[in-house]
């Protein structure tokens, strides 16, 4: 397999250097991730400066690696159409210090690196495990391979990714692979607003986690149980369910009215 792996967390991050070491023992592998923490960067991309790289290294593995000053959807630009010579068969973006589940999926950057490459045409998964300590790696990274293989082997439809969440727990303590939903975890946010010394207002953002019921079927609810949840996820965002009664709505006929009564 020839792989190009990203993150939001930064290319300093131990589950990018998780991963590079897994895949290097299988396959070609290219790392571009950003030069800082980018999480909750969401598909942000960089328009109104330039974008530069920097050449580094990932411990414990023989991997060439790049840093950049951009977003995880920017890095994934930049490598596919300059920093490879051909597309790679897959793009693995993580491994995430976090659960990307429920609502956690529209802020996050792991998430929309795998999004950008499934854009452009590249199949794409994205890799989160849950934060704890100690921290462990080693999970996500040997089932990343493992499902990176039969992405490649199997294919997936365009412009959908694997959104993949592993607990933070020992291989043996692991129930099961879940094939889940989205959920409905999300975040209550709450803002704090602070004076500096010359007497200028500043703030600072930060969420607590909402109480919700975890349903059969989803995400959260296969995290809460011990296993590992592959949620595929599109880039359409359109709800089929509201089209019918949005017609009958005749925004069209309405408009038309109001501009004869004019």
């Amino acid at each position: 397999m020839r792989v190009l792996l990203t993150n939001d967390d930064g290319y300093q991050s131990e589950g990018i250097h998780a991963l590079a070491r897994a895949f290097a023992r299988v396959a070609d592998v290219l790392v571009a991730a950003p030069h800082h923490n980018r999480s909750a960067s969401g598909h942000s991309i960089t328009l109104h400066k330039p974008l530069r790289i920097f050449p580094v290294e990932i411990p414990g593995a023989k991997v060439t690696a790049w840093a950049t000053t951009g977003t995880p959807a920017d890095c994934v630009v930049l490598a596919l159409y300059d920093l490879l010579p051909v597309h790679p068969d897959i793009v693995v973006s993580g491994i995430n210090v976090g659960l990307n589940i429920g609502r956690d999926l529209t802020y996050s950057g792991t998430v929309s690196g795998a999004l950008e490459a499934a854009i452009i045409g590249v199949p794409s998964i994205a890799v989160s495990v849950d934060a704890g300590t100690p921290q462990r790696f080693d999970v996500a990274a040997r089932f990343a391979v493992i499902l990176a293989e039969h992405v490649v082997a199997h294919g997936v439809p365009a412009e959908t990714i694997l959104n993949v969440n592993v607990p933070n727990l020992p291989a043996e303590a692991i129930r099961e692979v879940a094939i889940t939903r989205q959920g409905d975890r999300r975040y209550v946010s709450s803002l704090e607003k602070r004076i500096d010394p010359r007497g200028e207002p500043y703030y600072w953002l930060s969420g607590s986690r909402a109480t919700v019921e975890e349903q059969a079927g989803t995400d959260s609810h296969a995290l809460a149980r011990g296993a590992i949840s592959v949620t595929p996820v599109h880039t359409d965002m359109t709800l089929p369910t509201l089209l019918a009664r949005l017609r009958e709505w005749e925004l069209a006929r309405a408009l038309g009215k109001e501009s004869e009564s004019r």
